[in-house]
């Protein structure tokens, strides 16, 4: 076919432009070259051929060389051609975690194509948030990120929606904390009405400038953004402020985001257990599932009026359902195997998508969706800032953080324990560990330790002193300062004849037998022989299990990314 039978390049859809590499199986973006090349052999350099056979010298033939098998021509850019037999899977199960922030990383980790990227990367916007995140990304540690949703009106279509002039608050807001095995993680919904403390904020201005806007005391969540100037910077200072967790970047995105992604899957499936009528929002549902997406995708999430209280709260339970819905979407093979659904999400995503500068380049997205993506569903929890109405409001309009309740749910997080109950990967310890644990134990008060602080906060070693002595019974136990080196996990270091005292010890703490080393014993100041506990970074707090066990808190609407529920 001629160059006017393949019409304009510019007419080319860009899910043809991919195509089946034989050699890994993958999906792979070819671009029409600007100089198509010939596929005609062109003239052989090595002189007339005569014969059958060539000659290398006087007398002597060489046999002829063999045909070589003609490789198969790659398809021609713009053209159609037989669709490759599809192959098995190679694990491409990626979460999609919003509505619209991490779309872009979907399709990193799905399909590749460097040149492809970078274009998308021109797509999203970057802000430079100083020291409110994290300089860099890495791959073999916990991470946090702010994901906010913005109530700014951006794009045709989008008149009815928002505050008129509105330069976009933090509208809905999820903190999402990814687990440093990535065996689970945790999406903590914020509400915009919880009453917090804005503390002050540098920004950094268009024309390099660095300005502090003042802080604000008993104000809103979502005046976290907007407000003054403030940018996301000031939203992630605000979350810090309020949980005690730093988060580490951000993702933000526009009412633009839930609109064209919903559509670019055609669809998101959603349940409601009554029919849903709402003039305000005008969304319209029947009793039981249906399919959502663009206009009444975005009614669905905005709605405060056909749920519940009609309140913000049931409003974000709503939402967390939405997006486990979507994220099961994202991650099904009809999604994943389809270049077209994969570029069209990809290009929605990004142009309505706003990262922080340390994550703003293609080789960072791609790291993070391949971390994402490692999460099963069932191992993702939602759940909500835990709350109570404001008791300063005689009529209830905002909330405030649950004293009794909040702490725990924040120090969860901060110290990366799951909510769910996650399968271990480890091998179980070998029978002469595991043998350490078992045998006679001694009384606590007959148990002597030092106590030395190897990688714990400062203030860890008197702090685990402090509860060994008056709430364990361990009396003969003493500080001991500060380690030679840093280690990664607690340990305790004894003698063959303190195996009982040992064992004692490691039932307080919940030491495993990998931590516990036979070794050698130390001598204390009265010429006693004492065991050494070393705690490592592992170390949570003074009486907290060392083996994970913790109490599960009583959770504001909890659920997982993998159940199916319908709003009420």
């Amino acid at each position: 076919m001629d160059a006017q039978g393949r019409g304009r390049a510019d007419d080319v859809d860009p899910a043809d432009q991919w195509v089946l590499n034989p050699r890994t199986g993958e999906y792979e973006l070819r671009l029409s070259p600007s100089a198509p090349e010939s596929s005609v052999p062109g003239p052989r350099t090595e002189g007339p051929r005569t014969t059958g056979r060539r000659t290398s010298a006087p007398g002597r033939e060489v046999p002829p060389q063999r045909r070589r098998r003609p490789e198969p021509e790659p398809p021609v850019p713009g053209r159609r051609g037989r669709r490759p037999e599809k192959k098995k899977s190679r694990a491409k199960k990626v979460l999609l975690w919003t509505g619209g922030t991490t779309a872009f990383v979907v399709l990193v980790a799905g399909v590749g194509g460097y040149v492809y990227l970078k274009h998308l990367e021109g797509n999203v916007s970057t802000t430079d948030v100083g020291t409110a995140g994290s300089s860099s990304f890495k791959k073999d540690e916990a991470f946090n990120i702010l994901i906010i949703g913005t109530d700014k009106r951006t794009g045709e279509g989008n008149e009815g929606y928002g505050d008129k002039g509105s330069a976009g608050h933090a509208d809905t807001n999820i903190l999402l904390h990814v687990a440093e095995d990535r065996s689970n993680a945790t999406a903590l919904s914020i509400p915009r009405d919880l009453i917090v403390d804005i503390p002050d904020c540098e920004t950094v201005q268009e024309d390099g400038t660095k300005k502090v806007i003042p802080g604000s005391s008993g104000v809103r969540f979502n005046q976290s953004l907007g407000d003054l100037g403030r940018d996301a910077g000031c939203t992630m200072r605000t979350v810090a402020e309020t949980t005690g967790i730093k988060p580490d970047h951000f993702m933000m995105a526009d009412f633009n985001a839930v609109k064209t992604l919903t559509t670019a899957v055609d669809g998101v499936e959603v349940c409601v257990e009554h029919a849903v009528d709402d003039p305000k929002s005008h969304l319209k549902l029947p009793a039981g599932e249906s399919t959502v997406e663009g206009e009444q995708a975005l009614a669905f999430v905005r709605t405060r009026h056909a749920f519940g209280n009609e309140g913000d709260l049931d409003r974000i339970k709503v939402q967390q359902q939405f997006l486990g819905s979507l994220m099961r979407k994202m991650s099904s093979s009809d999604t994943l195997t389809s270049p077209t659904k994969l570029v069209k999400l990809a290009e929605a995503a990004t142009k309505a998508l706003t990262v922080d500068k340390a994550i703003g380049n293609v080789g960072t997205l791609k790291d993070i969706a391949l971390e994402l993506k490692k999460v099963p569903t069932k191992n993702i929890t939602f759940t909500t800032v835990p709350v109570i109405d404001n008791p300063a409001e005689k009529v209830k309009a905002t909330v405030v953080v649950n004293e009794a309740k909040g702490p725990q749910v924040f120090d969860m997080i901060k110290n990366d324990v799951s909510f769910t109950e996650v399968e271990q990967k480890k091998k179980k310890e070998k029978a002469a560990v595991a043998a350490r644990l078992k045998g006679e134990k001694s009384e606590p008060g007959e148990v002597r330790v030092r106590v030395m602080n190897g990688g714990a906060p400062a203030g860890s070693a008197q702090q685990e002193l402090a509860y060994l002595q008056t709430q364990a019974g361990v009396t003969k136990s003493e500080n001991a300062g500060n380690a030679p080196a840093e280690v990664a996990k607690t340990t305790l270091e004894y003698a063959p004849d303190q195996a009982d005292q040992a064992r004692a010890l490691a039932e307080i703490l919940g030491l495993t037998g990998a931590a516990m080393k036979p070794g050698e014993s130390v001598t204390n100041a009265q010429g006693l022989p004492t065991m050494t506990l070393t705690l490592g970074k592992d170390f949570k707090g003074a009486g907290v299990k060392l083996d994970g066990t913790v109490e599960k808190p009583e959770l504001d609407n909890e659920s997982t990314a993998d159940q199916k529920q319908c709003a009420s």
